[in-house]
């Protein structure tokens, strides 16, 4: 198989980057190859570098994946070569190794006593140095700084952990029981053997792992946006510490660890679908909720909001409704643009932004707007959208945010900068409201406000305590990783040394 070159992607240099988007499905009468492929088209927005699928026939697990976006990765030939009765597939966004081939997911393996075994992950480990020392001691991967051998993802130590568990007369089963207490971190695990559907949510449940029903079938997903598209319907939510196993017995269940619960909050924000569903709250409604809320906080005379098209779109209706100001579309989203694999020339890289989105000059020119946006993370795309306003003619830029500033980053399966980048910390520091005054300067906009975390957090229908807002509070509930640059970094700061 020859891998793609990933190229410039002009769009996505200032937004928050998402992890991953998990899919499997135990169905022997149906055509699981293209019931994945489908799946991953619903978790697409989660990773966009690479895309996989792993297919078991109870004698064998084929597994074909690429770098790129599902379509360009999979076509009705692959597919039809990747015939059985169990299949997980992955959308990848590189948070742990870099962007190539050799990280693109499931990853493979074969156990000591010849069981093979395919791994999807979505999260990010904190213990991850620890297990590969592990893995670099037992020579089950090449040691740290060996270039050309193999992954170097947390998925890739976890995987070769797991396949040496299964030795003489031990399962799949017994491998997991052993292995998942000692995985730190937040994680979703898709795993087979080629019989056997088995999935994992972390003891925090920091990432959503959803079980759904088939006629013929069951089916595990990241979202239950996925379980939609493939017709399947919501069972539950996969419990934080819990596995899961579909084979023809049914469905198993049993904890691995005690719950303790830390959603991330950014879920609710910017990452998950709008249609899907997050441990009993709809995504879109708790949007909407977080924009009705941002209305209160900062109030405004303008002739009109509109919304950064998509994810901005929910918080602007909830905001239009609660301001009494009428909501219009003044941005276009080019539909069609995700990674692009094409490298543009010095002039079309200057149009940035414009590759993305363009302004509607009649719905714009003169009036005074509420623009509101999900996040700021360096605030760059901000600062190149309300200069573009205001050349297509808009009187005031008034920009409201959906979530509280970003200062810290993630640890946890998003790519949000170091502090040093992000342009919250670029200020003089104080209140959100002087970090807002700061911000409001240097993009240029004629207000800024952002959402209080209070609010926010009422919004997604959880309590403080059930969720994970590290990079809005530099509180982390599940610690820091080990050997982690930005993390040492954040340790530093919090005792003052920086």
């Amino acid at each position: 198989m020859t891998a793609v070159q990933t190229g410039f992607d002009a769009t996505r240099a200032d937004e928050p980057r998402e992890e991953c988007g998990v899919f499997g499905v135990w169905a022997p009468q149906e055509d699981v190859s293209k019931l994945t492929y489908f799946g991953l088209f619903a978790l697409q927005h989660r990773g966009q570098e690479g895309a996989g699928i792993a297919v078991g026939d109870h004698e064998n697990i084929v597994v074909f994946k690429d770098t790129g976006l599902v379509s360009q990765v999979f076509d009705e030939s692959v597919l039809d070569a990747l015939q059985g009765d169990v299949a997980i597939g992955h959308t990848r966004y590189s948070t742990a190794g870099g962007n190539s081939w050799e990280n693109v997911q499931p990853m493979f393996r074969t156990s000591p006593n010849g069981t093979d075994v395919a791994l999807a992950h979505n999260g990010n480990l904190i213990n991850y140095m620890e297990l590969q020392q592990e893995a670099i001691a037992k020579k089950l991967i090449p040691a740290a700084g060996v270039k050309g051998q193999g992954s170097s993802s947390d998925t890739a130590v976890v995987s070769a952990l797991l396949a040496d568990l299964i030795r003489d007369e031990r399962t799949l089963l017994d491998a997991c029981r052993e292995l998942l207490p000692r995985i730190k971190g937040a994680f979703c695990f898709m795993i087979t053997d080629g019989h056997t559907l088995f999935a994992a949510r972390d003891p925090h449940g920091v990432r959503p792992l959803s079980l759904g029903r088939l006629d013929g079938g069951w089916v595990i997903a990241s979202e239950t946006a996925a379980l939609d598209i493939v017709g399947a319907s919501f069972v539950r939510d996969v419990d934080p510490g819990e596995m899961i196993w579909v084979d023809a017995s049914g469905v198993h269940s049993e904890r691995f660890a005690e719950e303790t619960r830390a959603h991330c909050v950014f879920e609710y924000v910017y990452v998950a679908r709008p249609d899907s569903v997050i441990d009993g709250q709809t995504v879109n409604s708790a949007r909407i909720d977080i924009g009705r809320r941002l209305a209160r906080v900062l109030p405004v005379d303008a002739d009109l909001v509109m919304p950064v098209p998509e994810s901005g779109t929910p918080a602007a209706i909830g905001y239009a409704a609660e301001s009494g100001i009428p909501f219009k579309q003044g941005l276009m989203k080019n539909a069609y643009v995700g990674r692009t694999f094409i490298q543009p020339s010095d002039t079309l890289r200057q149009l940035g932004l414009r590759l993305k989105l363009n302004p509607v000059r009649q719905v714009i020119e003169g009036k005074s707007l509420v623009v509101v946006d999900d996040s700021i993370v360096r605030g760059n795309t901000q600062r190149k959208l309300i200069r573009m306003l205001r050349e297509a003619g808009a009187g005031e830029v008034h920009v409201r945010i959906a979530s509280p500033p970003v200062k810290w980053p993630c640890f946890y399966g998003i790519d949000f900068a170091s502090p040093g980048e992000l342009i919250a910390n670029h200020g003089r520091g104080g209140s959100d409201a002087e970090i807002a005054e700061s911000i409001r300067t240097m993009i240029g906009a004629d207000s800024l406000a952002f959402v209080p975390i209070d609010d926010m957090v009422a919004a997604s229908k959880h309590a403080p305590t059930d969720l994970c807002a590290a990079c809005f509070t530099g509180h982390y509930p599940l610690g820091l990783p080990e050997g982690n640059p930005n993390a040492d970094l954040v340790r530093r700061i919090q005792r003052g040394e920086s």
